[in-house]
């Protein structure tokens, strides 16, 4: 992933109720995986749902993308780590790359968009979140 992005990483450990028949993680739980990454990016760059909800907006997802190279397996550990694409669209874009060690275990990518409080689309960047890329020196 690129340096230039705000970028998280976060230790997990594969679940025994995360594993299909086949013993391996279920292909949707990497989606959760990802949203875990993006949870705890929100918390560490004060950008959360949480923060987002204060100021009227929801940001539901509307793209999901997750490319598989190799599988996790139960007791393993990784890291999913998250990094924000910065855009001059109003919406929030998240990269992911899901590690073992220096294993590659998958690739991904979110899109969300912000709706107001009548879950009406929001066209252009509000302004707390041109605040925040200012903070967070992306403009």
């Amino acid at each position: 992933m690129s340096n230039n992005l705000l970028e998280t990483e976060l230790q997990l450990k594969v679940r025994f109720h995360e594993c299909d028949s086949l013993k391996i993680v279920w292909h949707g739980n990497y989606l959760k995986y990802f949203e875990e990454g993006r949870e705890d990016f929100g918390v560490k760059h004060k950008i959360s749902y949480l923060d987002v909800e204060r100021y009227g907006y929801a940001t539901p997802v509307v793209k999901s993308l997750c490319e598989h190279k190799h599988p996790l397996k139960y007791g393993d550990h990784f890291i999913v780590r998250t990094s924000f694409e910065n855009s001059p669209a109003a919406k929030l874009i998240y990269n992911y790359e899901i590690l073992s060690g220096e294993k590659l275990i998958c690739t991904g990518q979110t899109v969300q968009v912000f709706t107001d409080e009548n879950s009406e689309l929001v066209l252009y960047p509000p302004s707390f979140f041109l605040d925040w890329k200012k903070q967070m020196g992306l403009i």
